[in-house]
């Protein structure tokens, strides 16, 4: 008799197959006519268009929810570059253009994996992370962005997640603000009006939309002169 882990290795036809090896097809075909690997994905199969696509249709928190619509991975992600654009001026910082396009980028990768809960990706491992780290560095470098992030962009993309996910999990999820404190750090705080327009979901068609909008007012600013290896830790 097969051990278990010799049996969910076999395919259709029983063939046993190595955990290592590559599967028979390890690319998404987009709508854009793309088609990503995921094992190596060319920064010159990544598209904006397919990317707003995806995440627009991508539930953040399982789609657990209030609201008519979901809350998607695009509406988070308009609202993280926002959040981190204002923390940032609350310590006095204007923030270079290219650092916003990576606070809406953060969860691109998305667009092809989906978005898994945090409690999930801790259950699979090392191996969730690996394909997420080379898609995000495609991505990046489609869009001008260095493939490697500096230890400062990534400490602003993080604090700002954290404080969209605090503000998700109060506001939509249904979460006390003890446990969310706990588990998100302290908030940062909106004013009224930005919360009702940024944490009422939206349809897919506007988070789409209102994700691309924002792509191009940080796109078309100018890219300066590419930045060396060894500047490229400098802060933001």
């Amino acid at each position: 008799m097969p051990s278990p882990a010799t049996a969910m290795a076999r395919g259709h036809e029983g063939r046993v197959m190595s955990f290592g090896a590559r599967p028979e097809r390890a690319w998404q075909r987009m709508l854009s006519g793309r088609r990503l690997d995921l094992i190596n994905p060319s920064p010159l199969d990544v598209e904006i268009e397919d990317i707003a696509h995806g995440l627009a249709r991508v539930a953040r928190w399982n789609g657990q929810t209030e609201g008519v619509h979901i809350f998607s991975v695009a509406q988070h992600s308009v609202l993280v570059e926002l959040i981190g654009r204002r923390q940032a001026a609350a310590r006095g910082v204007d923030l270079d253009h290219r650092w916003r396009l990576a606070l809406l980028l953060h969860d691109a990768p998305e667009y092809v994996v989906g978005d898994m809960i945090s409690p999930f990706k801790a259950v699979i491992g090392g191996d969730y992370k690996a394909v997420e780290t080379r898609l995000l560095a495609a991505v990046s470098l489609r869009f001008g962005l260095p493939a490697n992030w500096p230890a400062s962009l990534v400490k602003l993309v993080k604090a700002a997640d954290r404080a969209s996910a605090f503000l998700e999990a109060t506001r939509l999820a249904g979460f006390e603000l003890a446990e969310a404190k706990r588990f998100f750090g302290a908030p940062f705080p909106l004013d009224m009006a930005a919360e009702r327009e940024y944490l009422t979901p939206w349809s897919a068609a506007e988070a789409k939309a209102r994700f691309l909008a924002r792509f191009r007012e940080l796109a078309v600013e100018p890219t300066p002169a590419p930045v060396a290896a060894s500047a490229a830790g400098e802060t933001p």
